[in-house]
């Protein structure tokens, strides 16, 4: 592993420890030649399956363009980065566990706005309006009334009690 500081391949490991269900390992290592410690976290290598792009386009899984979209969703929001995390895992174990060669881009696209539907409902209409294309507000609040629709009746009445003594 190169040291992200000096660019020595000389450094020694001082910690490991499993995460995400021992899934990936965090090492802590410390660099031999600057002495600057410095983080690294292997995961297993899944074989991804090639992407079709709307366009027909094939390119390869890229966890972290996933991970980017749903980070843009959730900015400023109070989902946390764990949250962010386990949703970016569980669509990438999703789509390994499909077995296939390619998958569609759509497919892909429908599994992220679905999970974030779950998590927060701005963040799933941040998501849904790119991803979606949106074109005019009318697309858009058809999209606001569909996710106020499917809303839970129990939650709108304790927001309603909320707001009322507020």
């Amino acid at each position: 592993m190169r040291c992200p500081y000096c660019q020595s391949l000389e450094n020694r490991v001082m910690d490991s420890r499993f995460r995400e269900g021992g899934n990936v390992i965090r090492r802590r290592r410390k660099c031999m030649s600057c002495d600057r410690r410095f983080t690294t976290y292997e995961r297993i290598g899944d074989m991804h399956p090639m992407i079709i792009k709307k366009d027909g386009r094939r390119e390869t899984f890229d966890r972290e363009k996933i991970a980017a979209g749903v980070r843009r969703a959730c900015e400023k929001l109070p989902v946390s980065v764990t949250e962010q995390d386990a949703l970016v895992d569980d669509i990438e174990r999703r789509i390994c566990d499909l077995g296939e060669r390619e998958i569609d881009s759509k497919q892909i696209g429908d599994m992220v706005v679905a999970e974030l539907r779950k998590v927060h409902g701005v963040a799933y209409v941040r998501f849904a309006s790119v991803y979606r294309t949106f074109k005019d507000l009318e697309d858009f609040m058809s999209e606001l009334q569909l996710l106020l629709k499917d809303k839970d009746p129990a939650k709108s009445s304790k927001s309603a009690k909320r707001a009322k003594h507020n």
